[in-house]
């Protein structure tokens, strides 16, 4: 008797009414294009397979790379009855069911090996319910997930299971997966070269959405070949993979940031395009360029600062698309700027001092004192007025009695920041001056 969430049985559709995807499924694990980093003879899986000690897995990697299909075929490798289901539309009467079907199933003698897709959707209560299923042998877990397991997965999940990292396809397993596409069809795509590479590119290393691609170009009664610009004017560009709440956010900020932090402007302008073309809100960048100019800049280039705001603001003036050229050039400015985050840190160890010395009173003779109880007590007694003092510097002592002076604030010598670091030098010595 079949059960609730087993592959339905029965003879396969005809291959015509089949999608190309499902028709040039892999049959055994030597026919899956790309991730040779998993499944070579001395990679993780291929080292599991040759022992027979195949434990519990995560997949981790963007769509379309061979998750599904994988983990299907480990089942066949090893004998273990395949259920397939979705985080999505799974409940916990579902598991429940599933576990039960599983548990009466290894009673017969038959393992079961749980693919559960989008894994990372299933909240901590959920999770957690697999484990005790995965300890007793009733399940052998692989979950699929394109999230970081660390962030959404419970560490209980994680320490009973090995995370592998699927990659997306290179243009090589691309342009193989379409060869295996052509003879499947019987013909060849009617693109020439470019156009071709271009097919390639659109899929963006993933396998299903390029399979999807050729089945449409391949149903085109055409003469000749076509080349890139009647390939784009026919196809739907496909939209670039991004989650603006998830962690391919993170990665592109990040690698958007650290362009602009290692004065390369091309490779900002280049991760700004990308988050653009994801979807993402031109104003969180505005945000983000602005907290750049602010961090990794400084003092070395104070203008960077005011480009930034006006950049922000040209671009509430104009809109998209022109407005995002404005936050482009502010980027560009900050990326050929000098860099100093000397402030910055100057900050940082400022609000660590203020944490250990929190209780400390300021010295008393830079308190005022509007009354005659304060000044008894020696409020304001022996302030120099700095503007009295020559050179209008006083050099006394602004930090609470019996503190240690730190030295908070290291200049650079890059940009403005040289000019500063001779007055704060210039100050040093003449405070030690005043104070010997």
């Amino acid at each position: 008797m079949a059960d609730l969430f087993d592959t339905p049985g029965g003879p396969e559709a005809p291959a015509k009414g089949r999608p190309l995807a499902d028709r040039l499924r892999p049959a055994r694990l030597d026919e899956v294009i790309g991730q040779d980093h998993i499944l070579g003879p001395d990679a993780p899986l291929g080292v599991m397979l040759a022992g027979d000690t195949l434990s519990s897995l995560i997949f981790w990697g963007p769509p379309g790379v061979g998750k599904t299909t994988i983990a299907r075929l480990l089942a066949g490798e090893t004998d273990l009855h395949f259920v397939q289901i979705s985080a999505i539309f799974t409940g916990v009467q579902d598991l429940k069911k599933v576990f039960e079907s599983a548990r009466i199933r290894r009673q017969n003698g038959q393992g079961t090996l749980l693919f559960v897709d989008e894994i990372h959707r299933f909240n901590k209560a959920q999770q957690d319910g697999f484990l005790p299923h995965m300890e007793d042998g009733t399940i052998l877990l692989v979950g699929a997930t394109t999230e970081n397991p660390s962030f959404e997965l419970n560490a209980a999940l994680m320490s009973r299971s090995q995370v592998l990292v699927l990659q997306r396809l290179e243009l090589k397993d691309l342009e193989l997966l379409a060869q295996r596409a052509e003879q499947e069809l019987g013909r060849t795509l009617p693109l020439d070269g470019p156009a071709r590479e271009a097919l390639l590119e659109m899929a963006d290393g993933d396998g299903r959405a390029l399979l999807n691609l050729i089945e449409q170009v391949s149903g085109w009664k055409v003469d000749g070949n076509l080349g890139p610009d009647a390939l784009a004017t026919r196809l739907m560009r496909r939209a670039a993979q991004y989650d603006k709440s998830g962690e391919h956010h993170y990665n592109l900020i990040s690698a958007l940031h650290k362009s602009v932090r290692g004065s390369d402007p091309d490779a900002a302008l280049y991760w700004f395009a990308r988050m653009l073309e994801g979807g993402e809100d031109p104003r969180y960048l505005a945000r983000r360029i602005t907290r750049m100019a602010v961090e990794d800049i400084g003092l070395a280039d104070p203008n960077a600062q005011a480009v930034c705001l006006q950049s922000w603001e040209t671009y509430e003036r104009l809109g998209s698309p022109e407005g995002e050229l404005a936050l482009a050039q502010a980027l560009t400015y900050l990326a050929l700027a000098p860099k100093s985050n000397a402030a910055y840190v100057a900050y940082k160890a400022a609000r660590q001092a203020a944490k250990k010395t929190g209780s400390m009173m300021p010295p008393k003779h830079i308190l005022n004192a509007p009354t005659g109880m304060m000044k008894d007590q020696g409020y304001g007694s022996g302030y120099a007025y700095d503007h009295d003092a020559e050179d209008g510097f006083s050099g006394q002592n602004y930090f609470p009695d019996g503190m240690k002076r730190p030295v908070l604030y290291n200049p650079v010598e890059r940009g403005f920041e040289r000019d500063l670091k001779k007055r704060l030098d210039y100050f040093v010595k003449l405070r030690a001056k005043r104070e010997g």
